[in-house]
């Protein structure tokens, strides 16, 4: 396979922050809210009702194109996407993606299974394509979409889970070259928990019929209970897959960059791979849960503050939905900034 780079990320956060009051003047009691999965963050951002999820990838876009030339457009030969909430359900975000940035990809995808995990995915996609075409350049786009139009509709804002989630979308550039190397890549689909993740309308209707009801995943505590155990297990065990194939130990990763649904869930996280929390940078009390976003988006917070040593070994990590999917990726760090 030839050498495919993760040369650059980007990210764009929408508006400004909301402050968690905006919940608290809502909620009710629940002993949900007691639960570790729902302990809130202390601000996120939400996309203004007319922002679509193109023009936030747009708008992540443009830091790339400002550090890598105005004909950048026109080198991608691949656009991947993954956008939490389609903005028409019956196509994806890539063909109008691409219209408004001015490129002519040869391959455009939009990808949905990867959940939290669909940076790590997409890279993979990315990679196997450059691998048996002539692509040379690729575009993937991760964007967080729902907090605010789903989690502020006023029988959601009510809820424990509510204030967990925000807005945001994170874009990576990847190169067929060698100028930050992605050294192993792996992927895995667990089909045995693919059903404990429903989508509700408090109700009888199904999504897309007339009625009342308002939509948004649903939680009961002994689904909670399993995805808590299953999402502790699998982003340690393959980040240290990775470790094991690239021949370093966990310890010894130089940062390491999961999706960040929770406190807990990043502690426990960086203890099983013996990292110093130091090691472990996180957005999830400035941005909340970013969902497929997280990932992008906390390497760019981590890029652009300088944090990341050209060279050193940057280890992401991540579980999807109810534990059907999980991926990680490592990367010889070399991105521009």
């Amino acid at each position: 396979m030839p050498t495919v780079s993760l040369i650059d990320v980007a990210s764009y956060l929408p508006g400004d922050p909301v402050p968690t009051e905006y919940f608290t003047q809502f909620s009710r009691s629940d002993r949900m809210a007691k639960n570790v999965m729902f302990r809130s963050p202390s601000g996120r951002h939400h996309i203004d009702r007319d922002e679509t999820a193109v023009d936030m990838a747009e708008r992540a876009f443009a830091p790339l194109r400002e550090r890598h030339g105005e004909n950048l457009a026109a080198e991608i030969d691949i656009i991947i996407t993954h956008t939490q909430l389609p903005d028409n359900p019956v196509m994806g975000a890539g063909p109008e993606l691409a219209r408004r940035l001015g490129a002519k990809p040869a391959h455009v995808l939009d990808v949905h299974n990867g959940g939290c995990a669909a940076f790590v995915h997409m890279m993979s996609l990315a990679r196997m394509l450059m691998a048996t075409s002539d692509a040379r350049t690729a575009l993937i786009v991760a964007t967080q979409n729902c907090a605010g139009p789903v989690f502020t509709q006023p029988d959601i804002r009510k809820l424990a889970q509510a204030p967990v989630p925000g807005d945001g979308c994170g874009v990576g550039l990847l190169r067929k070259d060698d100028s930050a190397p992605i050294l192993d890549i792996v992927c895995r689909t667990y089909p045995e928990f693919a059903g404990d993740m429903e989508f509700s309308t408090n109700g009888q209707r199904k999504y897309w019929e007339p009625g009342e009801g308002q939509g948004c995943v649903s939680f009961t505590e002994s689904k909670i209970t399993k995805v808590f155990a299953r999402g502790n297990r699998l982003v340690p065990e393959v980040a240290l897959t990775v470790c094991d194939h690239i021949g370093v130990k966990g310890r010894d990763i130089d940062t390491f960059v999961t999706n960040q649904p929770n406190r807990l869930f990043l502690r426990n996280w960086h203890d099983a791979l013996e990292l110093p929390a130091e090691r472990h940078p996180d957005t999830f009390d400035r941005c909340g849960n970013l969902f497929a976003a997280g990932i992008p988006v906390t390497l760019d917070a981590e890029n652009r503050a300088g944090r990341l040593r050209n060279g050193s070994v940057v280890l992401m990590s991540a579980f999807a939905h109810a534990g059907d999917f999980a991926g990680a990726a490592a990367v010889r760090w070399g991105a521009a900034r």
